[in-house]
């Protein structure tokens, strides 16, 4: 059923003619310009669009409780919309989760997507080039909110010899700076889905960890996979979590393969012609293991393009949001409840980074241990990505 909503509340690329209250449109200014007296030109045109793009979406804010009591709107959004509300509640009250006013008010955006990131990595490297911002400390990956910047932020980076991935990013968060809307990019998701982002962007508002994408994106993850079984049981929903976090997981592993075989490739003395063609082949053996993997799933296709456009960039994070997870959850087994878990897990941020990484290697390594299962025959990323390492094995260039 098509969700639609009065011209009003349309989020369009124009400028938008209503002003936002000094607070906070003085504290983006405020950003924008240290960045660009310290920083030069490029910097400069980065954060104009960085704030103009914000400040839209700001001003097109309607809040749910209004949108829900408007006579025009579609009975899916208002279903959504109080789904919405219902996560945000247990987010607050069961998860102790600053909640506030994020995602208490809606926006419906005239594209399928607010933003763009640009991903990149050199082409014999899996470290991910960095960009550092102001408050945020650095990331991974430049936010672009118009497509055609983006794409030329992308043809600028593969000009430099760099792997490069751009994709588009349905939600994101502004760490508590703002009270980040619902967009109409992600509210028609099934309802597990819909829960693990809010509670995964809720509690970065929570802990946050300047410079250190790994601790926080893993951290996030945590939160949403603890939460989302007894969000579902209050809900009365029967069995696991449906959504694909098998595949998921499948998925997971067989990246993490590729990475691996990638990263011994990488450390050989070789020629560069000898590591391109042995990096094609183990990315070729990639696909073909998606394949095998994902024939007996319900969508094979749901994660084909991502696959087919892998490469040093996107497997460069596939740790950051996921390696660490197992580690936060053993420290939530090890605490007593979610506020003693945030408070762990903040002094453990506190600690120096070697120390803290020490620390959730430990963790991480009791967590594997303790949760071993025996299942039965399965796909084997390991097994079928083993291809792909027999060059290396024989030392053949």
């Amino acid at each position: 059923m098509k969700i639609q909503r009065s011209a009003s509340t349309v989020y369009n690329s124009q400028p938008c003619p209503r002003l936002l209250p000094w607070p906070l449109t003085g504290r983006l200014v405020v950003i924008a310009l240290v960045s660009i007296l310290t920083q030069g030109c490029e910097t400069a045109g980065y954060y104009s669009q960085a704030v103009a793009g914000q400040l839209r979406i700001l001003a097109a804010r309607e809040p749910i409780d209004r949108v829900l009591a408007a006579p025009d709107t579609d009975e899916q959004l208002e279903r959504q919309l109080r789904l919405v509300k219902s996560i945000r509640t247990y987010a607050r009250d069961q998860l102790h989760l600053p909640v506030g006013r994020a995602y208490a008010t809606y926006v419906q955006l005239d594209r399928a997507y607010p933003i763009w990131n640009v991903l990149a990595a050199p082409e014999f490297s899996l470290k991910a080039r960095q960009w550092c911002y102001p408050i945020a400390g650095c990331a991974s990956y430049r936010g672009y909110f118009h497509r055609d910047d983006a794409l030329k932020k992308a043809r600028q980076l593969t000009e430099e010899d760099y792997d490069v991935y751009l994709g588009p990013v349905p939600a994101y968060s502004t760490l508590g700076w703002f009270n980040d809307p619902v967009l109409s990019s992600f509210i028609t998701w099934p309802a597990d889905r819909l829960a693990r982002l809010l509670f995964h962007e809720l509690a970065h508002r929570r802990v946050y960890i300047s410079g250190d994408t790994r601790f926080n994106e893993s951290f996030a993850t945590a939160v949403a996979e603890l939460a989302l079984p007894d969000w579902r049981r209050q809900r009365g929903l029967p069995g696991p979590a449906s959504g694909g976090e098998a595949e998921r997981r499948q998925l997971n592993q067989l990246l993490l393969q590729a990475r691996k075989q990638l990263q011994l490739l990488y450390g050989r003395d070789m020629g560069d012609d000898s590591k391109r063609r042995q990096k094609a082949n183990i990315l070729a053996r990639l696909r073909q293991c998606y394949g095998q993997m994902s024939a007996s799933w319900p969508n094979p296709a749901r994660y084909q393009t991502y696959i087919d456009k892998t490469n040093n960039a996107t497997l460069a994070l596939v740790e950051e949001y996921r390696s660490l997870v197992p580690a936060f959850r053993q420290l939530y087994l090890q605490s007593g409840g979610w506020e003693d878990f945030y408070r762990a897990v903040e002094r453990l941020g506190g600690e120096n980074k070697k120390a803290r990484d020490a620390r959730l290697q430990a963790l991480g390594a009791t967590y594997q241990l303790s949760n071993r299962k025996v299942t039965g025959p399965s796909f084997s990323s390991d097994t079928c990505m083993s291809a792909a390492n027999t060059p290396l094995a024989t030392g053949a260039n």
